[in-house]
């Protein structure tokens, strides 16, 4: 019963990480061909020309992440502690423009905050915000653009870990005398922690990598690394530089993940993504 999933892994995991492994030991050019020479300079390398871009992608992810927790959180519990027989269909609600493509609802955010679009443009002739002001091309346009698309990975846990809490423990809290924001504070915030830890792994690891918003929404000093992997596989040809960056993203990424497990522990993942 193992096998074949044994055999997926195999063939969708294991052998491709093998094979970005051995392409980020090579030298070569796209001409001449690439050959395993075991070069772990590129990896130096890459570090060294775009250690900026991983900074960055870490400040954005980190921030995006940090905007879901405080715009999830709030809905989140308004669904699960107040939707009554409706909770499936604000949960819809909040799922429905998620249904839209990617990049489409990508491009409409370009469109909104685009200089002269639905937003600025009738405030810039209103005389409310100066005609230089603009948010596209800045990392505010790409953090909001990241923070928005990857906004159900974060409410999604929230609301299960809240809608799982036992209200009689909530109830017990109130007859204690504990008024609402100390209910909060000592029972259901703490109780919610996995989801929490949930969410914030479930948003940060796809927000590290992604690359979408950053090329609709960003400039040239928005850049984030997987515009650089992007570029440098399928712009330059430098394959192994390409792959030396990927392999330090995802080795980040999973020693990320690898602390979560061991602070809150794996099963708390299982249970609520």
């Amino acid at each position: 019963m193992v096998l074949p999933g044994g055999a997926w892994l195999f063939v969708f995991f294991l052998v491709p990480i093998l094979f970005l492994a051995s392409v980020s030991l090579q030298t070569g050019n796209i001409f001449d061909g690439f050959r395993l020479t075991w070069h772990f300079r590129n990896y130096v390398d890459a570090v060294q020309l775009y250690h900026v871009q991983f900074l960055r992608s870490l400040r954005y992810a980190s921030i995006a992440t940090a905007v879901t927790i405080v715009v999830s959180y709030p809905l989140a519990y308004w669904i699960a502690f107040r939707g009554g027989r409706h909770k499936t269909t604000f949960l819809f609600l909040l799922l429905l423009p998620f249904f839209v493509s990617f990049v489409i609802r990508t491009l409409a955010w370009q469109f909104i905050l685009a200089d002269d679009g639905i937003v600025l443009g009738p405030l810039k002739r209103w005389h409310l915000l100066p005609q230089s002001f603009h948010v596209l091309a800045t990392s505010t346009a790409v953090i909001a653009g990241i923070a928005y698309n990857f906004l159900p990975f974060m409410a999604l846990p929230l609301y299960v870990s809240l809608e799982r809490i036992d209200r009689s423990v909530v109830e017990a809290a109130q007859d204690l005398y504990a008024n609402k924001l100390e209910v909060f504070r000592r029972v259901i915030f703490p109780l919610s922690i996995p989801g929490v830890f949930a969410g914030v792994l479930l948003t940060f690891v796809p927000a590290m990598g992604d690359y979408v918003n950053a090329s609709i929404l960003g400039g040239t000093k928005t850049t984030m690394i997987g515009n650089i992997i992007q570029l440098e596989y399928l712009t330059n040809f430098h394959y192994p530089i390409a792959a030396a960056l990927s392999f330090i993203l995802m080795a980040v990424l999973l020693l990320g993940i690898f602390v979560y497990a061991r602070v809150l522990g794996t099963r708390s993942i299982e249970e609520y993504v």
